[in-house]
């Protein structure tokens, strides 16, 4: 299984006084010598943390994969045809949302989505929808034609009852082989950390896991190259 590490929360930390530092390439390079397979960021419509800046240098110095969290956003498509990651997640986003809360709804923006994903697969870049574990949505996704699908873990993650977080498991568990067997890729993330991630590795359809914030709150305490090590430990079962 593959470790998609975000560095989006170094930049956070960046941008709370509008300094240089910490620089979310900086860590990017570092994730990667701690064993992360792909590089993920998201480049928002609000630029909360990550920068234009910061994308173009980052597809300069991953040596890895690039995979860039977008809106169905004009502005942000222009300039991610130009910089060309080597893959996009269409994800959705609201101004007031501490951190993304939920899935893409495909079904209801399936137009929108259809016509990016033409515009970004014609340019060469894997595309890649962030929802629910949700029939109807994987059912939308795949009729639309993307190469993977990644699944919101939020409501496992966040389950505090265990009878919760056992349903929301079985769930993501029977979504990801309804995708795998639909012949798409399969990704997943949000919320997972270094407690809760066991089980999840055990779902031998997921192909990735997508972390930020765990790893990069640990790279606090013992660094990022470290941090990342850990974790690919702990998907590697």
């Amino acid at each position: 299984m593959n470790l998609g590490v975000n560095i989006d929360h170094v930049a956070t930390v960046r941008q709370a006084r509008r300094v240089k530092e910490p620089d979310p390439v900086a860590a990017a390079v570092l994730a990667e010598q701690g064993g992360a397979d792909s590089i993920v960021c998201h480049l928002r419509e609000d630029r909360r943390h990550l920068q234009d800046r910061d994308l173009r240098l980052l597809k300069e110095v991953v040596s890895t994969r690039l995979n860039l969290e977008m809106a169905l956003s004009d502005e942000i498509a222009e300039i991610a045809l130009q910089i060309k990651p080597h893959q996009v997640t269409f994800v959705p986003e609201k101004r007031q949302e501490i951190t993304t809360e939920g899935g893409l709804d495909v079904v209801k923006e399936k137009k929108r989505v259809e016509e990016f994903t033409k515009k970004f697969q014609k340019a060469g870049i894997t595309v890649s929808v962030f929802i629910d574990p949700d029939r109807e949505q994987l059912q939308a996704a795949k009729i639309i034609g993307v190469n993977t699908v990644e699944f919101h873990t939020g409501e496992y993650a966040n389950a505090t009852e265990h009878e919760k977080q056992r349903v929301y498991y079985h769930k993501l568990a029977e979504s990801a082989l309804m995708a795998r067997n639909m012949r798409l890729i399969v990704a997943a993330g949000h919320g997972l950390n270094y407690h809760n991630v066991g089980p999840v590795t055990r779902i031998k359809e997921i192909e990735e896991l997508n972390i930020g914030h765990s790893i990069i709150s640990k790279s606090i305490l013992v660094g990022i190259e470290q941090a990342v090590r850990q974790m690919k430990e702990l998907i590697k079962g």
